[in-house]
């Protein structure tokens, strides 16, 4: 073998160059950045977005990110970025801080504590961000 590199170091290397390729302002494209692109959308976007405005007796976007939030836990809380930005969702909808840990733990019967003890991490790394953000 010619090039020392793992399959995976190929492929990363080969997204970072189709980046650059693409536009020059990507050459320090980090993949772990990129949920910062992300902007939150607003309560009311979301549940235009999420339904109500087709079933206006449908679940508000609080339920449906709670619901949302409960399956990535399930999933062992490996899709941090997607935890993350549900969090900052769900709090942009009303959730609480309160409501948050209590859909996290009550996946703890289904996905069991590391999963649980992680996405609990995860959400609290997005309040703490948002507090500072916002100090009021």
């Amino acid at each position: 073998m010619s090039d020392p590199k793992s399959p995976f170091d190929a492929m990363l290397a080969q997204v970072q160059q189709m980046a650059k390729a693409f536009n020059h302002s990507f050459e320090g494209f980090s993949p772990a950045e990129l949920e910062k692109l992300w902007p939150t959308m607003p309560k009311e976007w979301m549940e235009m977005a999420f339904g109500n405005a087709i079933h206006k007796d449908g679940l508000d976007a609080k339920t449906r990110l709670f619901l949302t939030l409960a399956g990535l836990t399930c999933q062992g809380a490996q899709a941090e970025p997607q935890i993350r930005m549900t969090v900052r969702h769900a709090l942009e909808a009303g959730a609480t801080k309160q409501e948050i840990a209590e859909v996290i733990g009550q996946m703890s019967v289904f996905a069991g504590l590391p999963a649980v003890t992680r996405a609990a991490e995860l959400a609290r790394q997005v309040t703490n961000e948002t507090e500072e953000d916002d100090p009021s």
